[in-house]
């Protein structure tokens, strides 16, 4: 697997780079051996932010973990991402569905307004395949958001599913 490391406001050590590769080696027995893991140093006030994507198989596993100290920040979103991993191929090998289309994949930023306070809107496209709730509820659990939109394979409109406070999935459907 490769690994890229940024940092913003965060000046990572050679020892940190080692220990996030060392980590994320442990994912490479569940991963394909070309994944490329995209890893995200940031540093806050007293606190220290990580964010690992790896796009995998057309879809993609994402973390972030935020702590004082940046090892275990390191350690849990790891350990986070190894959970969603396995998770993603037991509910896969059940189905008996191996093939899923990409995910959705940054466009860009546009500011907007000419003023001194900017409006950034970030635009995200995903191609549309059509699946059922199933297949969407298991997307947003890779992918960590709160909701997910999607085409609906049974009514042919796009739906969104979301995960309620409660624990549980709801889902929006457009009223004709």
């Amino acid at each position: 697997m490769k690994v890229q490391v940024r940092t913003r406001n965060y000046q990572a050590t050679d020892d940190i780079r080692k220990y996030v590769d060392k980590r994320l080696r442990k994912l490479d027995k569940l991963l394909d051996k070309e994944a490329e893991a995209t890893v995200t140093l940031i540093g806050e006030k007293n606190r220290y932010r990580i964010e690992i994507t790896i796009p995998v198989n057309g879809f993609i596993l994402r973390g972030e973990e935020t702590n004082d100290d940046m090892m275990a920040a390191i350690d849990r979103v790891t350990d986070k991402l190894e959970k969603q991993q396995v998770r993603s191929k037991e509910r896969f090998s059940k189905k008996g569905r191996l093939s899923v289309t990409k995910l959705p994949s940054m466009a860009g930023v546009l500011p907007a307004g000419e003023d001194d306070e900017e409006v950034k809107v970030r635009i995200k496209r995903f191609s549309s395949k059509p699946m059922n709730l199933d297949e969407a509820i298991t997307r947003l659990d890779m992918v960590g958001h709160a909701f997910f939109a999607f085409h609906n394979e049974e009514s042919g409109e796009i739906n969104v599913v979301y995960r309620r406070n409660d624990g549980h999935y709801g889902l929006l459907e457009p009223e004709v």
